[in-house]
């Protein structure tokens, strides 16, 4: 289909002409490049805004050298200006674990480095209000959500101070971002650029006596910012109660000192029903890029331009991922109507052969799973659902997700829907008292394997070692070998030839040497010749960076070590590829070194076949590439 300009958000001034506008009520920067589709937040944005019957419009990539004409082309807005720099971290989206520029911007045209500063909402916020001074900038989307307290910058090597501090900006709206900016929109309309300080789910600065109601007695007061510069122990206090409060039905406010003023994060709106989510996916998306954009690859279009998200949300609560701290752990759900209607339109899109690349989320397989008792749900304080155990109180019944995968699949046009995202097999493999979510977990488990897998399942075990994965919050290793007996099983039943992705992740806090080391025999014996592996890299606002820099963990406050030069990275990522000949020496030297030589004959002959060793001691894992892009609002690969 072909769509005139005037179906997307405009983003000139010629476009404005075309509409017949003069004036805009509301501006936004994004570092990504304009897609107009539910995947990037800065087209959600923008789209729900105009719904609302607000004149917006997208600056895509502005240039911020020069002139800065980029940023004054649309002149002054009504309202406010918002900077919303894109669905990565920006730094994690320039640069590997290693701090090596990466191949390719997957949120640029043709994949281009130059369009796109190192921390944009910084760099955006200083220029605007350079040039005007008196407009609200309202900052959004990834960086600025995990910026939002003291946070560890892994680039910098240094705690930094709210975000707010470094780019001058008046508010955040932290998470997913519709409701806190409609309910701001609305509020700019009544009283002209006064800051609103009592809205759910944003953070602005004040001064003690400026503070709503003064500090109150549920507030959670944090270690101020200077504090945690003196004692890193404090800072792994505060991320416990900044973790726990963006998981809760009902959350406190938070309170941070900073040279002489308050950091105020008011708690978040409760999770979106399934018709205010609807609402959202169903705004009238061209689902392309900007005809600006013709004739130049896009690759993170490219990636989901054929899928379809059904949730938000995701109660794993793994140590490395970010989603809680954007989407939080409970579920909103896309009604089936809403879904279908969205498969619809991607197959009559002129490049689809048939083939839905994903129907996931930030998980695959959490689709309609909630609390059983909700009034349980909103005193719990638990970052995850289903780690150390999973909650009895968890729904963990697939019958719904398996509904919305026999309607999609009842779709004319479509031959197959593929689930690319990430599947939790320890949902699968749970056993609970609810007979019919166990019969329904082994439904979803075969129709999963025998039909939605395009000749490959991701799943993320990260590691084998039981340590490790404690700190991870990932369950044991054992039940990853218990789901590849299944795997493998139902594979020869049905006549497959289909293969098990594993990921794994090196380094993370408490991570050792040796632990890589029996990874890497645990990898040979289950025949895994890893290519894509990733290397932790610390992102802000997750409990693994928390304790890569502080050496706590922040909820025991017990000591944790991790690799953190580059030898000690390189030295536990070489395991992962242990059967490449230039990576025997290395490996053969470090396992002399840290005392594991008996392990050499295990990796390096061909008369060792020994059966899995499941004790706790042995660890095996998978593959993965450092991360290229972002989906569903993550900084990290999101599981």
């Amino acid at each position: 289909m072909e769509y005139r300009l005037t179906d997307f958000l405009p983003t000139t001034k010629k476009e404005l002409e075309l509409r017949g506008w003069d004036e805009l009520d509301i501006i936004l920067f994004s570092a990504d490049a304009y897609v107009d589709h539910p995947s990037f937040g800065a087209a959600v944005i923008g789209r729900t805004l105009e719904a609302a019957g607000y004149r917006v419009a997208i600056v895509p990539q502005p240039d911020w050298h020069g002139d800065f004409r980029d940023f004054k082309k649309l002149g002054r807005p009504r309202l406010f200006f918002g900077v919303a720099p894109g669905c990565m971290d920006s730094m994690v989206n320039k640069y590997t674990a290693n701090r090596r520029l990466r191949s390719e911007d997957a949120y640029s045209p043709d994949g281009r480095h130059d369009l796109r500063p190192e921390y944009p909402t910084i760099v955006y916020t200083k220029i605007l209000k350079q040039l005007f001074p008196d407009v609200p900038v309202i900052l959004g989307g990834i960086e600025a959500s995990l910026r939002r307290v003291t946070h560890y910058d892994y680039w910098q090597d240094c705690l930094r101070k709210c975000i707010l501090c470094d780019s001058g900006a008046d508010m955040i709206t932290y998470g997913m971002g519709e409701k806190p900016t409609l309910e701001l929109a609305s509020r700019f309309s009544e009283q002209r650029m006064q800051i609103p300080r009592d809205i759910p789910q944003t953070v602005y600065l004040a001064r003690k006596e400026e503070i709503p109601n003064g500090i109150r007695e549920d507030d959670i007061v944090l270690h101020s910012h200077e504090q945690c510069l003196k004692d890193k122990r404090k800072q792994a206090e505060n991320f416990r109660y900044v973790e726990e409060q963006s998981n809760m039905m009902h959350a406190s406010r938070l309170l941070q000192g900073v040279d002489g003023r308050y950091v105020v994060i008011n708690p978040p709106y409760p999770p979106m029903t399934t018709e205010e989510l609807d609402a959202s996916f169903d705004l009238p998306y061209t689902r392309q890029p900007h005809p600006k954009y013709k004739g130049k690859r896009i690759p993170a279009y490219d990636m989901i331009k054929h899928s379809v998200n059904i949730h938000r949300g995701c109660f794993g609560g793994c140590a490395f991922c970010t989603i809680s701290a954007h989407q939080g752990k409970f579920i909103s759900c896309r009604s089936k109507e809403s879904i279908l209607k969205e498969v619809r339109q991607v197959v009559e899109m002129p490049d689809f052969k048939g083939y839905l690349s994903d129907l996931g989320g930030p998980s695959a397989n959490m689709y309609g799973m909630h609390g059983k008792n909700l009034n349980a749900c909103e005193k719990c304080k638990r970052p995850s659902c289903i780690h150390p155990q999973i909650c009895p109180n968890l729904d963990t019944n697939h019958q719904k997700l398996l509904e919305i995968y026999h309607a999609v699949d009842a779709v004319k046009g479509i031959k197959k829907s593929f689930i690319g995202s990430g599947v939790r097999y320890d949902l699968l493999l749970y056993k609970g008292k609810d007979e019919a979510s166990n019969k329904a977990a082994m439904e979803y488990t075969r129709e999963l394997i025998c039909k939605h897998v395009s000749g490959r399942l991701k799943v993320a075990p990260e590691h084998t070692s039981e340590r490790v994965l404690r700190l991870m919050r990932k369950p044991s290793f054992q039940q990853f070998y218990e789901f590849k007996r299944i795997f493998d099983r139902i594979n020869r039943e049905e006549n497959l030839h289909q293969q098990i992705i594993p990921y794994f992740i090196s380094s993370h806090p408490g991570c050792q040497e040796e632990d890589m080391a029996e990874l890497a025999v645990i990898t040979k014996q289950l025949d895994f010749h890893l290519e894509q592996v990733q290397d932790f890299t610390p992102t802000p606002m997750t409990v693994a960076t928390e304790t890569w820099y502080t050496g706590y963990n922040p909820y025991t406050l017990e000591p944790v070590s991790s690799a953190k030069s580059q030898r000690e990275k390189l030295a536990q990522r070489q395991y992962f590829f242990w059967y490449k000949p230039e990576e025997r020496r290395g490996i053969e030297q470090s396992l002399r070194r840290i005392g594991r030589p008996d392990l050499i004959s295990k990796l390096y002959t061909n008369t060792y076949h020994p059966t899995p060793n499941t004790n706790a001691n042995h660890r095996a894992k998978p593959d993965r590439e450092e991360p290229k892009k972002e989906k569903r609002g993550r900084t990290r690969r999101h599981k």
